[in-house]
């Protein structure tokens, strides 16, 4: 109810996925409870739609997103005709769910291994937190699926005996942290992430790599885009007028590091600039650098310099 309530565009997938995960709950209960054909029905095909809609949630703001988005909705479909016929052919509808997650299961895994510039629309400040929560949405639809295949094992073998311990067991310990993944990722959208996907022109050579960190060199120190607080990968490339992962690459390839790395570099200069030139509160420079939390505020600041912010300014000869 609170996410409802913020009326936040980049939080409708995670509305949508803790929505579905009510739904799942019920179809659940209703059918372990009083095997109602209806919920006997519904159960697989809202349990097939948790894992599209948890990569939407973690993919939300990317270009390539909306080419093929349709191709998601084929394995629920899918799922949907197994239901439908189950009682005249008996489709095997947990070896297909249990293929559905483990796939979406390891696309998410690979996603979060690309590492943090691989989440575009998410803040910079936010981008490594995203990541985990990507790894940890992977991991849990992984085992999720071998749940599947343990109920499936449990009908081929005792009758379904434990079928319904083994569901409530799954969806005590998996729907709870599969939901707090996706709503880390939508709380670490910016409010117009839908509306920012990087420009895609034509293809920049490893050449220009150089041409591409002095442009984006040239938007830091000149705009001071660093201190926008929801700065993102995808509003770096907007303003640039490069993809996105041609920016990610050249940082990776010239700086061994990645955007966000790049731009705490410049929040932190600034912040030292400010705390040796300026008698501003420490919190007010937090914020005109463009951090968003006293704590990352000063692990990124320790990280720097391996000083606090307040010993840094404290040390006016040594800095």
């Amino acid at each position: 109810m609170k996410l409802v309530l913020l009326h936040e565009t980049a939080l409708r997938p995670a509305i949508g996925f803790v929505a579905a995960c009510v739904v799942v709950a019920l179809a659940v209960g209703v059918r372990w409870s009083f095997d109602a054909p209806f919920a006997r029905f519904l159960q697989p095909v809202v349990a097939a739609a948790l894992p599209p809609i948890a990569w939407f949630c973690f993919t939300a703001g990317r270009a390539a997103r909306s080419k093929a988005r349709w191709l998601h909705g084929l394995p629920v479909a899918l799922v949907l005709f197994a239901s439908a016929g189950w009682q005249v052919w008996r489709s095997p509808i947990d070896l297909l769910l249990a293929l559905l997650y483990i796939g979406y299961g390891v696309a998410l895994l690979r996603l979060a291994g690309a590492g943090p510039d691989g989440f575009s629309a998410v803040r910079l400040s936010d981008a490594n937190r995203a990541r985990k929560a990507a790894g940890m949405a992977g991991g849990v639809l992984i085992v999720s699926a071998f749940v599947d295949l343990l109920i499936a094992v449990d009908f081929g073998f005792y009758s379904g005996n434990h079928a319904a311990r083994i569901v409530a067991a799954g969806n005590l310990l998996l729907l709870p942290a599969l939901t707090y993944a996706v709503v880390t990722v939508g709380r670490s959208l910016p409010v117009d992430a839908g509306e920012e996907a990087a420009p895609e022109p034509l293809r920049v050579p490893r050449e220009d790599d150089g041409r591409i960190l002095a442009a984006i060199d040239r938007l830091m120190r000149e705009r001071k885009l660093f201190r926008d607080p929801d700065l993102t990968l995808n509003r770096i490339a907007r303003r640039a007028g490069l993809p996105a992962r041609h920016i990610s690459g050249a940082v990776n390839r010239l700086e061994s590091r990645n955007v966000s790395q790049l731009v705490n570099g410049y929040r932190i200069e600034e912040a030292k600039r400010l705390l040796t030139e300026t008698d501003l509160p420490v919190t007010t420079i937090m914020f005109e650098a463009g951090f968003q939390t006293k704590s990352n505020f000063n692990r990124e600041f320790l990280r720097a310099t391996g000083q606090t912010p307040s010993d840094y300014r404290r040390s006016p000869i040594e800095n």
